[in-house]
């Protein structure tokens, strides 16, 4: 894969050099380049922002710099023998960020980042590029951030973990939270390593049995608790059809039950687990 961000902040995008994205990149199963817009600006300050239209606070950064930056960067790119590129335009009024998307955006072969900063990118650049790529305008969070590079970071990771060869075991991000299949809208269960026993304190029985088919539904038991503990909305948009008995069970027992319209909704009274 492909990654190219255009910043005015290069050295934000330091960590891309460490940890499992790192040895990616080292093994050359992800190509990353970082460009500085600052490079396609041609006052004597660099401008790459100015005031909005209809006035307001804030400022917003200027589409010509933007355009010549990721002109050159598709050429150099297709240049060097890279296709398919999508735009990926980090913004909190963006599309939720979610491991099904990690996924989606996994099977891309180029992807092209514009972190931005101030109130944002004119948004005649976006609808300019969606002319020529998929652009997938993507949101972290419900929260504001000084720029989007610290959202490239997060987006980049959870991407370059998911490609082939990425991670040690190619089956670890089966059981992951949010992994499509059987952990779709559940969140991942405790999990324990060695001693056995730690402060006083022992590790669940069933994980000492060996018996794999126990161990599978107390981990599955698990991610329902939490899920239903700490992300509600997450089952009350699941589809009961998916689940079988013992998940109905499981979810009974802690006060949940389907509605007729296909969700499940929480009992008005709580359940004592």
């Amino acid at each position: 894969m492909r990654l190219d961000v255009v910043t005015i902040f290069p050295e934000y995008l330091e960590p891309l050099n460490v940890s499992l994205v790192g040895k990616a990149r080292a093994r050359g199963q992800l190509d990353v380049h970082i460009h500085d817009l600052r490079e396609w600006t041609y006052d004597r300050h660099n401008t790459v922002d100015d005031t909005p239209y209809g006035g307001g606070p804030g400022m917003v950064m200027k589409t010509d710099p933007w355009g010549d930056a990721l002109d050159q960067t598709l050429a150099d790119g297709y240049e060097g023998g890279a296709h398919g590129p999508v735009l990926v335009v980090p913004t909190p009024s963006g599309r939720p960020f979610t491991q099904e998307l990690a996924v989606e955006l996994s099977e891309r072969p180029w992807l092209i980042f514009t972190p931005a900063r101030y109130e944002g990118i004119d948004r005649r650049v976006m609808d300019e590029y969606a002319t020529r790529m998929p652009v997938y305008e993507v949101s972290i969070g419900d929260y504001v951030l000084a720029g989007g590079e610290a959202a490239v970071l997060v987006v980049t990771e959870a991407v370059a973990r998911l490609l082939p060869g990425v991670l040690g075991n190619a089956e670890s991000h089966r059981d992951d939270s949010f992994a499509p299949g059987a952990m779709a809208n559940l969140l991942e269960g405790p999990v324990y390593t060695k001693p056995p026993e730690w402060r006083g304190r022992g590790i669940p029985d069933v994980l000492l049995s060996g018996h794999h088919g126990r161990i599978a539904r107390w981990r599955r038991d698990e991610a329902f608790r939490r899920t239903a503990a700490h992300r509600p909305d997450l089952i009350e948009r699941c589809d009961p059809a998916a689940f079988d008995k013992k998940d109905r069970e499981i979810l009974s027992m802690m006060g949940w039950a389907p509605e007729p319209g296909g969700r499940f909704w929480r009992k008005l009274h709580d359940v004592e687990e």
